[in-house]
């Protein structure tokens, strides 16, 4: 897995439409109090119920994964 140039800021850019999306969908209200790395594992998950991206093996999910797989996804936003 290689590393983004600017992968944080395309992970906070993927938080942000993550939260929109799930959002506008009506699955999910967050909470100020949520923290990054839930937010990003319940975007990931819905993601991919979604069909939007592609699942990682459960064997290979991980925090690092799961925020360079939403990185990837906020770069072809």
């Amino acid at each position: 897995m290689k590393k983004l140039k600017n992968e944080k800021e395309l992970v906070k850019k993927a938080i942000e439409a993550g939260v929109k999306y799930a959002e506008n969908r009506g699955v999910v209200e967050f909470e100020a109090t949520d923290s990054a790395s839930e937010k990003i594992e319940y975007i990931y998950r819905l993601l991919t119920h979604d069909k939007v991206i592609q699942a990682i093996p459960e064997d290979q999910v991980s925090q690092k994964t799961l925020r360079h797989k939403l990185a990837i996804w906020a770069s072809k936003l």
